[in-house]
């Protein structure tokens, strides 16, 4: 069974946000959300706001088409 654009979209944040070297308390305030907020990202039960896919991206130091998986070309 192929995987969801939720699923992926979990999975790769996931993977930037474990990787970035922040604690996620420090990420749910430097984007202005609650640190619950994070968790539900990462447990996939929520996924972000374009805005907070904004915020987060730039404060991780990530791209959104890594998040999105958009391939380019």
């Amino acid at each position: 069974m192929s995987e969801t654009l939720d699923e992926r979209i979990t999975r790769n944040l996931r993977f930037e946000i474990e990787h970035c070297g922040k604690r996620k308390i420090d990420i749910a305030r430097g984007i202005g959300v609650d640190s619950s907020t994070i968790s539900q990202y990462l447990s996939g039960r929520a996924q972000p706001t374009l805005a907070n896919l904004s915020r987060l991206c730039s404060f991780i130091g990530c791209s959104a088409d890594d998040i999105l998986e958009v391939k380019k070309g």
